[in-house]
């Protein structure tokens, strides 16, 4: 599922107050429930209240997870450490070095496009070795993006419209 789906831009709607959130959530919901899932993805739903690993271990809690990041312009939180699930999984040299420096050029180097924010010291180390990657290459930034994600974001993201909605959802499936 491409997430662009969860982009408001794609679905036209009127300039109602409040009507960009609602947008959001349903296209949130949509994109979830008509994704190619073995099962419906809003049975799980309740148990992404459990921990962020539970939420984050669910393509349908990524998903959901991101529009919420994308509405408090964080995004690029998940998006890194999505990239870097993709990236500890290449086998091969050439694919990861090209994988690397994507990474790196997205959202790690200073003024990147999806800049993360991590300390300078890590921002540097990963810049002072990225001649020479290797599958752990981003291990420390993520740790720091994950645990920002768990102690800020996910916390906010159970009490937001986009999971009130999705729960609701799920509760009359």
């Amino acid at each position: 599922m491409e997430a662009s789906l969860f982009r408001p831009s794609t679905v036209p709607h009127a300039g109602r107050a409040g009507s960009s959130q609602m947008l959001r959530t349903t296209v949130a919901e949509m994109a979830i429930k008509f994704c190619c899932f073995s099962k419906d993805p809003l049975e799980d739903a309740a148990s992404w209240n459990e921990s962020i690993e539970k939420l984050l271990g669910c393509k349908a809690g990524q998903l959901a997870f991101q529009e919420f990041l994308r509405s408090e312009y964080s995004e690029e939180n998940i998006l890194f450490w999505l990239a870097c699930e993709d990236y500890k999984k290449i086998k091969n040299t050439s694919e990861m070095i090209i994988t690397a420096n994507r990474i790196y050029s997205e959202f790690v180097q200073v003024e990147a496009p999806r800049q993360i924010n991590i300390d300078c010291g890590t921002r540097a180390n990963i810049t002072k070795n990225i001649s020479e990657p290797n599958l752990n290459s981003f291990d420390t930034a993520q740790k720091l993006i994950f645990s920002l994600m768990a102690r800020d974001c996910y916390p906010r993201f159970l009490k937001s419209e986009i999971y009130q909605s999705i729960l609701r959802k799920a509760d009359r499936s």
